[in-house]
Order: C-alpha cells, then sequence, then structure tokens
C-alpha cells in the first residue's frame, strides 16, 4: 500500500486502482490467519471468529462511565448499550491512535488524555452467526459533565452517563439491552479498567 506521505492531494488525483486499494484497507482489520497477524475483511473475521485486534476506551467522571447505544445500522448488536467507545484498528494503526480516532468519528469526542490499562482477551457470539474474538487494548479517561459530546447517528444512537454501581444493576435487570463485551468487562475485568473506583 502506498505511504500517505506518497499520496497526490487532494485523493480524488489518485488513480482508480489506488482508490480501490485505500477503500478495501479500510474495511480490513488485524486478525490472525494461521498464526499470522495478516489485514482481513472486517465482516469475514466475525463471520470466521478469527482472533483479532481491537479497542475499548472507558471515559469517566468519577465513578460515572460514558456509555453508547450502538446505532440500529450496526451489522452485529444494533441498539445496545457498550463502553463509550469499543472499535478496530486499521492495518498498521496504533491502538492508541486507533482510540482517539474513533472518539472522534463515534461521539465528537477530541483532546482527552488516554491511559493504557492493559490488554483484555474475550470471545462473544454477537448473533446473526458472528463472533467476536478480540485481543483489546483497554484506555480509559477522565472527562468532566461539560465534556463535548456529538454522537455520530451512523455509528451512535444516543449516549449517557451513569454510574457503575447503577449500571451494575441496569446489567442484572435487562442484560439483553448491553453488547455482551461490556458485560465481559464489567464481570472479568472491573479491577484491571477502574482500578480503585471497582471498589464498592
Amino acid at each position: 500500500m502506498p505511504r500517505s506521505s506518497d499520496w497526490p492531494k487532494p485523493y480524488g488525483a489518485l488513480p482508480d486502482d489506488s482508490l480501490n486499494l485505500i477503500f478495501r484497507m479500510a474495511q480490513m482489520i488485524p486478525a490472525w490467519v494461521n498464526g499470522i497477524l495478516t489485514p482481513v475483511e472486517k465482516l469475514e473475521v466475525h463471520r470466521k471468529g478469527l482472533r483479532h485486534l481491537a479497542v475499548s476506551v472507558f471515559v469517566l467522571d468519577g465513578r460515572r462511565l460514558l456509555i453508547q447505544q450502538r446505532a440500529l445500522g450496526k451489522y452485529h448488536t444494533p441498539g445496545l448499550w457498550a463502553n463509550t467507545c469499543c472499535t478496530h484498528p486499521h492495518w498498521s494503526e496504533t491502538a492508541m491512535a486507533c482510540a482517539h480516532r474513533r472518539l472522534g468519528e463515534e461521539l465528537g469526542i477530541a483532546g482527552l488524555s488516554l491511559t493504557p490499562r492493559g490488554q483484555v482477551d474475550y470471545r462473544a457470539d454477537v448473533g446473526g452467526g458472528l463472533i467476536e474474538n478480540e485481543q483489546v487494548q483497554v484506555f480509559t479517561a477522565s472527562a468532566g459533565v461539560d465534556l463535548k459530546i456529538v454522537p455520530n447517528p451512523d455509528e451512535a444512537a444516543a449516549a449517557r452517563w451513569v454510574e457503575i454501581d447503577d449500571l451494575d444493576r441496569q446489567i442484572a435487570r435487562a442484560p439483553g439491552d448491553f453488547t455482551p463485551w461490556l458485560r465481559i468487562y464489567l464481570d472479568r475485568h472491573r479491577d484491571q479498567i477502574f482500578g480503585n473506583l471497582a471498589v464498592q
């Protein structure tokens, strides 16, 4: 793939085959095929349940967590509530760069300082014959109530702040309203993600 520094500007001046390559790469995520990390089309990754790279972000205001409701047009788990941002990096994109990019693309959030919270691995059936099998780099960020949030309707139907304790109660009452990975994070990886905030 050409380096970005080699691309003429604007991108519309690129030959059709280069534009097609850029588009195809944008639809691909890093996944393991026969033990080798390889760019694979996103839907194929989930149909085959291939282990792949992912990023999750939790934006906090004290014990309050910003969660988002996935857009109804999403190819899996539409309309379910998830953590602030959960996504896949582009091929060769760093986890940190991906986290910042997707906070902006999904919720219009910019300028936060992200703290790495380590790696989480999980596998979950997300319906429709699709499997999430992710090696996730997790980040947290602190923000106040004045944080500017502008959900992209193609990505998020809504966003809201919720106390972590109240979120636990909501999930207990209606687990099907929340994504499998959010339930897994809170059940198995709470201490790693939230640190002292995980202590009741």
